[in-house]
């Protein structure tokens, strides 16, 4: 479900509290993805070519660490930025890529809040602290990152 501009988001600072789990869903990468994100944005050989790949520390192709990323925040997207009323991020505290996604590769993107807290400086403004952590098939941990969203406050009511 997405929201588009005349349609109220779904989701507010409040539905975020601390210790909330979120499925953000799964995506399998192929190799003709990783070849055409790397010649775009990370033009290094061992995500480029398979025989320079295969002699690189990485032993075969692998996703760019940028390219995982980029999957993850469309994960995100899908998954619940597009129906809240996010306002944006100030940014990744933490960013870690733990293992190579290879071609084939199924990464399954979750998001845990860690911390939720209005925001003293902007009325209706609640900042969310997570962490991200997308898996492969295996159960594996290739990436995780920990940084805050922005989301309106939900609008109250007033009695009449």
């Amino acid at each position: 479900m997405r929201t588009t501009p005349s349609e109220s988001p779904v989701l507010y600072w409040e539905d975020f509290p601390a210790g909330k789990v979120l499925d953000c869903g799964s995506r399998t990468l192929q190799a003709e993805e990783i070849v055409e994100f790397a010649r775009q944005f990370d033009p290094q050989p061992f995500h480029l070519d398979p025989g320079a790949a295969e002699r690189s520390l990485f032993g075969g192709l692998s996703a760019s660490g940028w390219h995982t990323c980029a999957l993850s925040m469309r994960m995100m997207c899908d998954a619940y930025l597009l129906r809240s009323s996010s306002l944006g991020s100030p940014g990744i505290d933490e960013l870690r890529w733990l293992k190579p996604v290879r071609p084939g590769d199924t990464l399954h993107l979750s998001m845990t809040v860690l911390e939720a807290r209005t925001m003293r400086s902007r009325e209706g403004v609640g900042l969310v602290r997570s962490r991200w952590e997308a898996r492969n098939q295996h159960g594996e941990a290739v990436l995780s990152m920990v940084g805050w969203g922005m989301f309106g406050r939900r609008p109250t009511t007033a009695a009449a």
